[in-house]
């Protein structure tokens, strides 16, 4: 994934799982790892927030759609303006 922040692009990788109808996910850059917390799907929309750390400590909340291999959506922190998102899935071969 692709996250155009206000201070430049970010190149992130998300893995996303389903267990027993439960999603899961972590969110991993260069700098840092972090858990999915209350992640729902709804159909092909996908929503959670995360506590990031890097470049500063901050609470995410992620509204993205997934359409085939194709994740497009958006990044939003606090009062600062929602960051763009998109990218494509990869093979975990």
């Amino acid at each position: 994934m692709t996250i155009d922040t206000p201070i430049g692009k970010m190149a992130v990788v998300f893995d996303i799982t389903e267990e027993n109808g439960a999603i899961h996910g972590t969110a991993r850059s260069d700098a840092e790892t972090v858990a999915f917390v209350d992640p729902v799907a709804d159909g092909n929309r996908l929503t959670w927030s995360q506590d990031v750390t890097t470049p500063m400590k901050l609470t995410l909340k992620f509204d993205v759609t997934v359409e085939g291999d194709t994740m497009t959506g958006t990044s939003k922190a606090g009062i600062v303006p929602a960051s763009k998102l998109y990218g494509s899935r990869s093979s975990t071969g």
